[in-house]
């Protein structure tokens, strides 16, 4: 990012016991710091990504990071830390486990709460007490939500987009599906697949099968309807001739097979699975909560969203909620970052943390 400081860098954060009881012996986290810290060390936002983003949130959420964009770094300290369980530097399944060879089918299942936990250690060893805004989407929302919950004293602002306090039946079942594309893959070999043999086409259809749950019917029937595929063909001729949604589906699968460890992609989704904190009644209710449900998101449906909010109000928390008007579904929080980012300005009051 030019002219903006920017600095990544691997933190071991010691061992870390999970919530399930279970252990990670060598837990580091890749950490991604954009801007430099005030004098008075008050302008820290920190951003949990999503099911397949990184530490690096310019890449995938430069609608609101960067010079000029919500979170601009000339202001901000904008911290991003990779999940742990992914691919993108923490450790996750590709990681080496204690024997030297990779975790793969070993790699325990982790939580929300641990991915939270192991980036509280790794803020701690960056000298960082104290955090004006975390902010996430889907995934990310839940790891900002438990921030809330379980760090109330450290965090500011907690920013919940396209999130809520626990994972739907639904939301649950879609996971299911394409987790069942990966085992399914001759190439998956019950997880210990050779690193550098990855289920592919498993991961290539988890991926298409995601993807309908991240859009919404409107975008599909204004960008595809039922035309024919971009590249030719006739399916009415041809039965490996395709509509053009289908051809859309393909290359996100493609793309998307060339950058995703499948392991990191079963222990992520897992997570979303087990994620529930209804029943979680903190003691530090300090933290202000906003929370954005998004508009034809048929993932996390936003009456859901809007809840989760009222419930967290209902408890004392200063709490709001606001809908990013969209047809473009889930995905929305990434696709029409500039929307949400006048949501954020306008309607949540985020002008009054914005450093001088």
């Amino acid at each position: 990012m030019d002219g903006v400081l920017v600095h990544s860098s691997d933190l071991e954060v010691g061992p870390l016991t999970l919530a399930n009881g279970e252990r990670l012996e060598h837990v580091v986290q890749r950490v991604t710091q954009y801007g430099s810290l005030d004098r008075t060390r008050s302008n820290v936002v920190v951003v949990p990504h999503a099911l397949t983003g990184s530490s690096r949130v310019a890449d995938w959420w430069n609608g609101l990071v960067g010079p000029d964009k919500l979170f601009d770094p000339a202001h901000w300290c904008v911290i991003g830390i990779n999940a742990l369980g992914s691919c993108y530097g923490s450790t996750g399944p590709a990681s080496p486990g204690p024997d030297g060879a990779p975790y793969a089918s070993r790699f325990p299942i982790v939580g929300v709460d641990d991915m939270v936990e192991a980036q509280r250690r790794a803020l701690d060893k960056l000298g960082i007490e104290r955090i004006a805004v975390v902010i996430g989407g889907s995934l990310g929302g839940m790891q900002a939500l438990t921030w809330a919950l379980e760090h109330g004293s450290m965090v500011d602002h907690a920013i919940i987009v396209g999130a809520y306090d626990a994972f739907s039946a639904m939301g649950i079942g879609f996971n299911a599906v394409a987790r069942q594309a990966i085992y399914n893959d001759p190439e998956f070999a019950g997880g210990d697949y050779p690193p550098d043999v990855q289920p592919t086409q498993g991961v290539r259809l988890a991926r298409m099968i995601a993807m309908l749950t991240y859009k919404s019917d409107i975008l599909f029937e204004t960008r595809f309807g039922n035309r024919l595929d971009r590249a030719g063909g006739n399916p009415a001729r041809n039965r490996a001739d395709r509509f053009d949604v289908e051809g859309y589906l393909a290359y996100q699968g493609d793309i998307f097979a060339k950058r995703m460890d499948a392991n990191a992609y079963l222990a992520l989704t897992r997570a979303m699975d087990l994620f529930d904190v209804r029943d979680r009644v903190p003691v530090d209710r300090t933290t202000r909560m906003s929370f954005v449900g998004i508009e034809n998101d048929w993932l996390f449906p936003r009456h859901y969203v809007e809840r989760a909010a009222s419930r967290y109000a209902a408890l004392g928390y200063d709490c709001t909620y606001r809908t990013l008007s969209t047809n473009h579904g889930h995905d929305a929080f990434l696709a029409e970052a500039e929307a949400l980012a006048e949501i954020l300005i306008r309607d949540l009051r985020f002008e009054t943390t914005r450093p001088a």
